[in-house]
């Protein structure tokens, strides 16, 4: 908080009211012995404004900001441009004061754009229908594996070794809770993983990733036909939702539910988030979807509105039989993705995908001719990896002492394994420039 109005004759009468003769007192239930003592680490006393907004931006200026810095991470969290127009529009009072609609039938502006939300996100996916967002696209995939435990009334989920390591986190940890099994199939770095083999009729789902998270791009057609063979259901992961602007949409391919990272369209980095999960699943299973639903209807003079037709909040009346506990939806950064991909368009939104992979290719060239450098795609879209003579960590680290953000090591997220140990995974979005990529390039010259 900037800016605490609170006088002393504030604190006075306040303590006056609840009977306190001092703020201290407000503490005495807490033993001596666990007061500190001393002040924290040498913090200094109370300063001004000024002073505080100094000591802050030195902090600041120690980062490496990815607008004035080499950027090459993804990962899961991509640097588009946001058009300004973006905030704009979502900080009008209208919108930035609107949460979660209690009563739908008074909040039309807010249910309309999570109408358009919806028909968005079906018509990039490929799908039937879609809920009004989740909180992000990893723990919208846990949400996913739970819906197909209970459409088909399995308990183990088959995951593939080309998901992202947080999602797989957060499926791991929903198992030891929810009661379900999780079998992990190993590390996919080459993308030559094959789950056919492994759907039986104890599979619930299997769950992958397109782009995989080290940047291979499959068509699992042939997965989705083995998946319904057996009675199971595909779940296809999408973390970089402008991939969709070239790539087949999940539902061409069989998907039966399809989880989107949404934070590329509209939304900041924000050092992790608030981020938005795209969530959408066929008809038939549309009552087994977490999350709210928007439908279009008519009032009594038969004028167009908008009605929360599927909500989760009927949670607080059927409790376990809820089909979610998620009981909200990331709706300001709903609204950003809406606005965003509505002044991009169709076209818009295919040429931004066609720049994102030119830039990303262009890029893959440049590597793929310093020696050490090795590519592992054979295909990519605006993600790939490489692999280096030595620990990836340690590149990293040497290139950002040169102010180059050079990709993730792969053994950030998954560690304690040797066979990724010198795995490098890059990113390169429309943001990126040929004066960006060829420090990149002539600093990895000097560092392998």
């Amino acid at each position: 908080m900037r800016y605490l109005p609170l006088t002393d004759a504030d604190r006075r009468e306040m303590l006056s009211v609840i009977g306190a003769k001092s703020v201290d007192e407000l503490f005495r239930d807490v033993p001596a012995s666990a007061r500190l003592a001393a002040k924290v680490g040498g913090l200094p006393d109370h300063q001004g404004e000024l002073e505080v907004e100094r000591a802050f931006q030195g902090f600041a200026a120690k980062n490496l900001s990815p607008a004035s810095t080499p950027f090459f991470i993804g990962a899961g969290a991509y640097r588009h441009h946001v058009p300004a127009t973006v905030d704009y529009m979502i900080q009008r009072g209208e919108f930035l004061t609107s949460y979660t609609p209690y009563q739908p039938e008074i909040t039309q502006g807010t249910l309309q754009y999570l109408f358009e939300f919806q028909t968005q996100v079906t018509l990039l996916t490929g799908m039937d229908v879609a809920n009004a967002s989740m909180y992000d696209g990893s723990t919208g995939t846990a949400e996913a594996v739970l819906m197909a435990n209970r459409i088909t009334r399995r308990h183990k989920a088959l995951i593939s070794g080309g998901l992202h390591p947080q999602y797989r986190s957060v499926i791991e940890t929903t198992a030891k809770w929810e009661g379900f099994t999780a079998a992990l199939s190993k590390t996919d770095a080459e993308g030559l993983e094959d789950l056919i083999a492994a759907v039986d009729r104890d599979t619930s789902c299997v769950v992958v990733q397109n782009p995989s998270f080290f940047g291979h791009i499959r068509d699992f057609t042939k997965l989705a036909a083995a998946c319904h063979a057996a009675g199971a259901l595909l779940i296809v992961v999408v973390t970089e939702v402008v991939s969709l602007g070239l790539l087949m949409p999940p539902g061409e391919m069989g998907a039966d539910i399809v989880v989107c990272e949404g934070q590329s369209i509209g939304n900041g980095l924000g050092f992790g988030g608030p981020y938005v999960g795209l969530f959408a699943t066929r008809d038939k299973y549309m009552r087994q979807m977490p999350g709210r639903l928007v439908g279009e209807t008519v009032d009594a003079d038969g004028k167009r509105g908008f009605v929360l037709t599927l909500s989760t909040r009927e949670q607080h009346i059927r409790r376990e039989k809820a089909t979610s506990n998620i009981c909200t939806n990331a709706g300001l950064c709903a609204l950003a993705f809406t606005v965003h991909l509505t002044l991009l368009g169709e076209a818009g939104f295919a040429r931004l995908a066609e720049l994102n992979h030119a830039k990303a290719s262009q890029l893959a060239d440049k590597l793929a001719a310093v020696p050490g450098v090795k590519l592992l795609n054979d295909s990519f879209f605006n993600e790939f990896t490489v692999k280096l003579p030595k620990p990836a960590a340690e590149v990293v680290e040497a290139l950002a002492a040169k102010r180059i953000l050079g990709g993730l090591p792969v053994s950030r997220l998954i560690p304690n394994d040797p066979s990724v140990e010198n795995l490098l995974l890059l990113a390169a979005t429309e943001t990126a420039t040929d004066a960006g990529m060829d420090p990149l390039v002539a600093a990895l010259k000097e560092v392998l």
